[in-house]
């Protein structure tokens, strides 16, 4: 591989149980979900668009917790990544993995996700790679050294065609030392995307980062990591190495059209933020000035996003010509694009055109939505 995994293309999950009814409480973790997120959105290491990077805080059901994995499977082509922080425990009777709710209580297993749900989201993901991020004790409780057979936790927790990384055996308990901002494992990966790794590649792989990782715990006497991958999947690239940035240049290929992307996502989430206080006044203009900073070749989920708001707000405001002429110069862009973004372009601006009297236009624009959702399934 000789690229990133293409941020346009993927999709994050990050999950995290900080709050706990019955279990020991975890403020770290609600520390990890921000401050990796930023780091998987930040251009200078992978650039994940925000609006692909879903963080679940404190899920309360099965669903909660799962819902965003399934949608993130559905949508992701590329690379599918979904981390999960908390306690992790056994369930007595079937030693299965299960991951810690709100209310989840110690070794009863069916107040928690079983592992295998999670699992079986990420089999039915048309992803082509995979990633699996586990940070997690098995009990809920420190003092709690679990028995068994030697496969690690990663080897149980494998899924076909993906890559499986978790923070302890499954012997050893994974640390949240008291008084740290972050878990044991997650501030060392934390570390790693900030300050990369010193005589390693411009971009590091899957391998690199469990190599380091260990590394770093191993000095600190802390539980080691553990892997499981298949298909290679160890190869793949997903972040820019920072220990390669010189004093006047950025860490790793980093492009214009990176810069120019983040841009984009950026403006989108305020002028959100904007319109959920009820200043669509001061959104139009954020989201006109983020459609100005579209990357060269205007293409990108991030951009037919900015597009799909503006267009909304416009039409809220009764600006119906201008909402047409967005979703118009949306659709030019569509000849190589897929994705859901691409398809609820097509269907709203045939909503508009039929609005005001365009059937014959309305119908060719649904045409190439049906394109746009079979050109997906053979890429598939």
């Amino acid at each position: 591989m000789t690229a990133l995994a293409d941020p346009s293309r993927s999709r994050a999950v990050l999950i995290g149980t900080a709050s706990y009814l019955h279990l020991e409480q975890l403020p770290a973790v609600e520390t990890n979900l921000v401050d990796l997120a930023t780091e998987l959105c930040d251009a200078t290491v992978w650039g994940l668009p925000v609006q692909h990077c879903t963080v679940v805080a404190d899920p309360q059901s099965p669903a909660e917790m799962l819902d965003p994995v399934h949608q993130a499977a559905d949508e992701a082509t590329d690379t599918l990544l979904v981390y999960y922080s908390g306690h992790g425990m056994r369930d007595p009777d079937s030693d299965d993995l299960y991951l810690g709710l709100g209310g989840s209580r110690d070794g009863i297993g069916y107040s928690a996700v079983a592992y295998r749900h999670l699992r079986a989201a990420l089999r039915s993901a048309w992803a082509r790679r995979k990633v699996i991020v586990l940070d997690c004790c098995f009990s809920g409780r420190a003092a709690l050294t679990l028995s068994g057979g030697t496969d690690s936790i990663a080897h149980q927790a494998a899924v076909d065609g993906a890559y499986v990384l978790t923070a302890a055996p499954r012997d050893r308990v994974a640390l949240a030392p008291d008084g740290e901002p972050h878990t044991a494992f997650t501030a060392e990966l934390l570390h790693i995307l900030r300050q990369g790794v010193p005589g390693a590649p411009e971009l590091l792989d899957l391998d690199t980062l469990y190599r380091e990782l260990t590394s770093r715990l191993r000095a600190k006497n802390r539980p080691l990591p553990q892997r499981s991958q298949e298909n290679g999947v160890g190869a793949l690239q997903l972040a820019r190495n920072k220990a390669r940035a010189g004093a006047h240049a950025p860490a790793g290929p980093v492009l214009d059209a990176d810069v120019r992307t983040a841009a984009v996502a950026t403006g989108l989430n305020v002028a959100r933020m904007l319109r959920r206080e009820g200043n669509t006044r001061d959104a139009l203009p954020v989201l006109r000035f983020a459609l100005q900073e579209q990357p060269p070749d205007g293409q990108g989920a991030a951009l037919f996003a900015v597009q799909l708001e503006l267009s909304e707000m416009l039409t809220e405001t009764g600006q119906l010509s201008e909402a047409t002429a967005v979703l118009e110069s949306a659709f030019q862009q569509l000849r190589k694009a897929y994705g859901p973004e691409a398809v609820l372009v097509c269907r709203r601006l045939a909503g508009l055109l039929q609005e005001s009297g365009n059937h014959i236009q309305a119908c060719e624009v649904l045409g190439r939505a049906l394109d746009i959702s079979e050109g997906e399934t053979r890429s598939r």
